[in-house]
C-alpha cells in the first residue's frame, strides 16, 4: 500500500477549513436572500469572480471585506462564523465537520434544505425529518 504525501505547496494551496466555512457561509445568505453574485460583487465593487472566490474558500476574505459583505447581506458579523468550534476552549480547536458542511452547502438541494430547515418551528417534526434522511442514508451505505 501506498500512501501519498503532499507537498508543503501542495498543502499551501488547499483552503483553510475556516476560510471554507466562511465561504458557504456567504453563499447560504446570498442565496437565501435571493442575491445573485453580480448583485453581491456590485454592491461590494468587486467581480462576480471574486466573489466566487470567497464562496468557494479559494480566497481568504479580509475582516473589512466581511463586514462590507455582512452589511449587503444583512447579517451580522458572527453570523458567518456560527457552526465553528470556539477557539477559546481547549482543544486542538479543529472545524468540526467543516468539510462535510462546505461540501453540503456547495449543492442546491443541500443549500434549500439549509433554508428550509430553520422553518420548521416544532421540535417532533424537525426531529421526524432527522429520522427520515438518516434512515434514507442508511438505504444508501
Amino acid at each position: 500500500m501506498t500512501v501519498a504525501i503532499e507537498s508543503p505547496t501542495e498543502i499551501e494551496r488547499s483552503p483553510n477549513p475556516v476560510d471554507l466555512h466562511v465561504g458557504a457561509r456567504i453563499r447560504m445568505r446570498r442565496k437565501i436572500l435571493g442575491v445573485s453574485q453580480e448583485k453581491l460583487a456590485e454592491s461590494l465593487g468587486l467581480t462576480f469572480q471574486q466573489v466566487q472566490k470567497y464562496e468557494r474558500g479559494a480566497n481568504r476574505v479580509s475582516a473589512s471585506k466581511l463586514y462590507e459583505i455582512a452589511r449587503s447581506l444583512q447579517a451580522p458579523g458572527a453570523y458567518f462564523f456560527e457552526g465553528l468550534a470556539d477557539p477559546s476552549e481547549p482543544g486542538d480547536g479543529e472545524v468540526r465537520n467543516d468539510l462535510q458542511v462546505h461540501e453540503f452547502l456547495m449543492t442546491p438541494e443541500g443549500l434549500e434544505l439549509a433554508g428550509l430547515f430553520p422553518k420548521l418551528t416544532k421540535a417532533p417534526v424537525r426531529r421526524r425529518l432527522l429520522d427520515l434522511v438518516r434512515s434514507m442514508a442508511d438505504e444508501e451505505l
